[in-house]
């Protein structure tokens, strides 16, 4: 899917490690949210409330979710997180992707 329709936009972006990861809060009717964001290259540690598949559209990084090992993830390319875990990842290109909360 190249776009999303009917959804509500939220205003206010989601500015984390300086600016270096930036998103924007989408909902759809059924109550669905996503945010659309683009990662800086670096190094980053998020902590999950609800689970979460995050789908990369462009771009390359390495996620360590818990204690699970390291998984190189490309454009084109999802990898899921538990709820209530953290994750870890190394981005090495500017990359731009979709995050889809589970409730």
């Amino acid at each position: 899917m190249s776009e999303f329709k009917d959804i509500t936009l939220i205003k206010k972006g989601n500015i984390y490690f300086d600016g270096k990861v930036v998103s924007r809060s989408i909902i759809f009717p059924n109550g669905e949210k996503k945010t659309l964001g683009f990662m800086q290259i670096g190094e980053y540690e998020f902590s999950t409330e609800l689970a979460e598949v995050m789908e990369i559209q462009s771009g390359k990084l390495k996620t360590k979710i818990a204690d699970s090992e390291w998984k190189e993830i490309s454009s084109g390319e999802s990898f899921s997180i538990p709820a209530n875990s953290n994750f870890k990842m190394i981005v090495s290109e500017v990359t731009d992707y979709i995050c889809s909360f589970i409730k």
